[in-house]
């Protein structure tokens, strides 16, 4: 027996999905990943179950990411993911639940459409959208409402999400679709290119998190990489060092910087003057790459940290929306 109908929030990551449920807070945190049989179609697991499945599945079966860069690249397979989901998290109804989703700024009205049908198809009677900036924002405890400039950065899993926010809305915003997927895609390349080594995104994505760094330091990780020799096509572990990986991911963090930057530039002074005073806030997966806080800090000369739960901002923000759900529904 489940609960009852409640209102729902769902932060439906590329990487990673979190439910947050009114009165219960996040119930559900999993990969955005599915297992289908290739031959009949039907899903054979969601989520945890089948990210463990990644690289490791006989031939009938493959494990499958339906959402990319933020936005659903599978509709069938999504729907079925989110109803999955909904049913892990026990939202179970006699009624069925409003639901809010937060999606990212620079999607297109159709993107913005196939989010709305996927989720109503998982069983919502209602949807209302938010924007990832503004959700992370608020999940982050910034004054959104006030009158005073606050600017946040969200790095997810496709989307790096740069905007200022003033009187609870977005004043200028910049959204691109490079973020922790596209660090882990330039890990993959440059341990090919220049170690002769080649790792599945798995591997890329453990390297990221134990050695990925954004500044250097004093203290400098190492990390047994595990992958197959390019030359001769048999297992092999190499040693990598921290150094390499910012390498490595050294032009994607470029490009985000360049977007804070140009955001910064479209804002107007007061409330550049207040983002100043105030500092830029990181949230999403991304901002725990170990230095990139300071990184910003140095070259734009503003005061960045990280919020207290980084993974968790964007889906506490739009479980508070839920408070004032009607304003997100049918909202364009």
């Amino acid at each position: 027996m489940g609960f009852l109908s409640k209102d729902v929030a769902i932060d439906l990551g590329t990487a990673n999905t979190i439910i947050y449920v009114k009165g219960r807070g996040i119930v559900l945190r999993e990969p955005s990943v599915v297992a289908i049989d290739r031959y009949t179609g039907k899903v054979v697991a969601v989520g945890e179950d089948a990210n463990k499945m990644i690289g490791r599945t006989p031939e009938n079966i493959i494990a499958v990411r339906p959402m990319k860069d933020g936005v659903i690249a599978d509709f069938d397979i999504t729907q079925s993911m989110i109803r999955q989901f909904i049913k892990k998290a026990q939202v179970t109804s006699v009624l069925k639940p409003r639901m809010i989703v937060c999606i990212p700024s620079g999607i297109t009205e159709v993107e913005r459409n196939a989010v709305e049908d996927a989720v109503i198809q998982a069983g919502a009677k209602e949807v209302g959208l938010i924007e990832e900036p503004m959700a992370a924002a608020m999940g982050a405890g910034l004054p959104v409402n006030k009158a005073t400039g606050s600017m946040v950065v969200d790095i997810g899993g496709g989307t790096t999400e740069v905007a200022v926010i003033s009187l609870g809305g977005i004043v200028s915003s910049r959204s691109i679709r490079i973020a922790g997927d596209a660090l882990d895609s330039a890990i993959v390349s440059y341990l090919k290119k220049n170690i002769g080594i080649n790792v599945g995104d798995k591997m890329a994505e453990e390297i990221k998190l134990a050695i990925g760094s954004a500044f250097e330091d004093n203290e400098e990780g190492v990390f047994d990489v595990r992958g197959r020799d390019m030359s001769t096509g048999l297992p092999k572990t190499v040693q990598v060092h921290e150094a390499q990986i910012r390498e490595a991911i050294q032009e994607n963090i470029n490009e985000m910087i360049e977007s804070i930057k140009t955001t910064l530039e479209h804002t107007p002074p007061e409330l550049a003057a207040d983002v100043m005073e105030r500092g830029i806030v990181l949230t999403g997966g991304g901002a725990l790459i170990k230095g990139l806080d300071r990184l910003i800090t140095d070259i734009t000369k503003i005061p960045a940290h990280v919020a207290e739960y980084p993974l968790d901002c964007v889906a506490v923000g739009t479980g508070k929306a839920l408070d004032n759900i009607r304003e997100y529904i049918g909202k364009r």
